[in-house]
C-alpha cells in the first residue's frame, strides 16, 4: 500500500474513534426479522427498516424462487442491451399502479435513483433547492448534476419561498428543481409537501419527492405523495424497494415522458445490470400485497404506537416524530455509542446514529419497531431500555 494511503487511513481512523464517530459493522446470523442473531446471542432488533415484515415473508420467498427456476439467477445484461425481461416491465406497470402515475422505471438500489434521474434532468445551468436533511444520496445526485444547490432550512416553508423568489428573479437558472424526502428517516417527521407544491406552482418548478420511507408506511402504504393526494401535482416520486417492500432496488415514477426520458438519459440504468429476476418476481408481489390490504400498514402503526408512548413514558426525547419511526436523541456521541452498545448487551438491537448522519451533538438511537413484532418483544425493549437509561443518566 501506497505509504501516503496508509498514514492517511490509519490518522483518520483513529479521530473517528476517538470522537465516537467510528461504527462498526455487526454481522447477523440468520434473517432479518423482529429478533435477530449477533454473536450468537437473539436480540429484539429494533434497527430495520424492513417496515412490514416482508424481506422473511414465506409467499415472498417462493415467488423468487419459482422466478429463479424459470429465469435464473441475472439478467444478463443492461437492460438497453437485452436484460429486460417481461418481469420488469410488469413490475414498473405495477410500480405506476402503486404510486398513481403514467409510468415508472426500476433501478438497482433508492440511491442509484437520485444518481440517474436529478443529474439527467439538471446541469449547470439550473438551480436545485433543496432541505438541509434530504438523504445523502440526494446530496450526491445533486452534486453529479452540478446544478447550484441552495439548500433551504429544515421544512422552512418561508425559507424555501425566499430562496425560489431570489432564484427565479436571478435569471440564472433555465430549471429550478425542489427536492425533498417525503419522511425523513433520522427523526420520522413528513414534508410539508402541500406547502411546497403551492409553491412549486408560483415560481414553476420542478418537484422531487424521495419517498424511501414513506411507501408503505403513510398514505396507507402508498406513500407520503397520496397521504396528501397529490400524485397529480409531484414531477419525480422516488421509492426504494428495500425498505417497506422488503427486497432491493428502487424506482422513479411519473409522467411517460419522463420515464422514457430517464430509459434514455440515466446513466445507472444505460450502463448497470437490471435487478434479478427472483427480485424482480418478489417485489411485484410485494406491491401487490400492499395494494390490496392495509393489515400490515396498521400492525406497523400501531406497534410504532406503543412503543413511543413507552420511551415517552419513561423520560426520554424522542423528538417529533410523525412516523413510526422513533429516535432517542442522546447528543453526545460518545455516550449515544456507549447506550447502544449496553443495549445490545442487555438484549436490544438499537444501533447508534452519529454525525454524519446527523449534526453533531444530535447523537440518537433509532429504533424502528415493523408490523412483525409483538407486544412482548416491545415490552422487553422498554424494560430495557429502563434499564440502560437509568443506569448511565440518560433517564431518571
Amino acid at each position: 500500500m501506497s505509504k501516503i494511503l496508509d498514514t492517511f487511513l490509519n490518522e483518520n481512523l483513529e479521530v473517528l474513534r476517538d470522537q465516537g464517530l467510528y461504527n462498526e459493522i455487526d454481522a447477523v446470523e440468520g434473517a432479518n426479522g423482529p429478533v435477530i442473531q449477533v454473536n450468537g446471542k437473539k436480540l429484539v432488533n429494533l434497527s430495520s427498516n424492513n417496515y412490514l415484515g416482508l424481506a422473511t415473508n414465506e409467499e415472498l420467498k417462493q415467488v423468487a424462487k419459482d422466478a429463479i427456476d424459470k429465469y435464473g439467477v441475472g439478467a444478463g445484461a443492461v437492460r438497453t442491451i437485452n436484460g429486460t425481461m417481461d418481469l420488469h416491465v410488469k413490475l414498473e406497470e405495477k410500480l405506476a399502479e402503486f404510486k398513481g402515475t403514467e409510468a415508472a422505471i426500476s433501478y438497482q438500489s433508492g440511491f442509484n435513483c437520485n444518481m440517474a434521474a436529478i443529474s439527467a434532468v439538471m446541469d449547470k445551468n439550473d438551480a436545485i433547492l433543496s432541505d438541509q436533511l434530504n438523504h445523502a444520496s440526494i446530496i450526491d445526485g445533486c452534486r453529479l448534476s452540478k446544478a447550484k444547490i441552495i439548500a433551504y432550512n429544515h421544512s422552512d416553508m418561508d425559507d424555501l419561498r425566499a430562496k425560489a423568489k431570489e432564484a427565479t428573479e436571478s435569471g440564472l437558472y433555465n430549471k429550478i428543481m425542489v427536492i425533498t424526502d417525503g419522511v425523513f428517516s433520522m427523526d420520522g417527521d413528513i414534508a410539508k409537501l402541500p406547502e411546497i407544491v403551492e409553491i412549486a406552482k408560483e415560481f414553476d418548478l420542478i418537484t422531487y419527492v424521495d419517498d424511501a420511507h414513506g411507501s408503505g408506511v403513510t398514505g396507507k402504504g402508498k406513500g407520503t405523495v397520496k397521504h396528501f393526494g397529490l400524485e397529480k401535482e409531484i414531477d419525480f416520486q422516488i421509492g426504494t424497494l428495500s425498505k417497506a417492500i422488503g427486497v432491493v432496488g428502487g424506482y422513479v415514477a411519473g409522467k411517460k415522458n419522463l420515464i422514457d426520458w430517464l430509459k434514455v438519459r440515466s446513466r445507472p440504468f444505460l450502463f448497470s445490470t437490471a435487478v434479478t429476476p427472483g427480485d424482480v418476481a418478489a417485489i411485484t408481489r410485494a406491491v401487490q400485497m400492499i395494494i390490496d390490504s392495509t393489515e400490515l400498514h396498521d400492525k406497523l402503526w400501531e406497534n410504532g404506537d406503543y412503543l413511543k408512548a413507552g420511551l415517552k413514558k419513561l423520560g426520554f426525547n424522542i423528538g417529533a416524530s410523525e412516523t413510526p419511526i422513533t429516535p432517542c436523541i442522546i447528543g453526545d456521541e460518545k455516550l449515544t455509542q456507549v447506550f447502544s452498545k449496553r443495549l445490545v448487551e442487555e438484549g436490544v438491537y438499537a444501533k447508534a446514529i452519529v454525525f454524519p448522519t446527523v449534526p453533531k451533538g444530535t447523537g440518537r438511537v433509532r429504533n424502528m419497531p415493523t408490523a412483525s413484532h409483538t407486544k412482548e418483544m416491545l415490552d422487553d425493549a422498554l424494560a430495557i431500555y429502563e434499564k440502560v437509561g437509568r443506569e448511565l443518566g440518560v433517564i431518571q
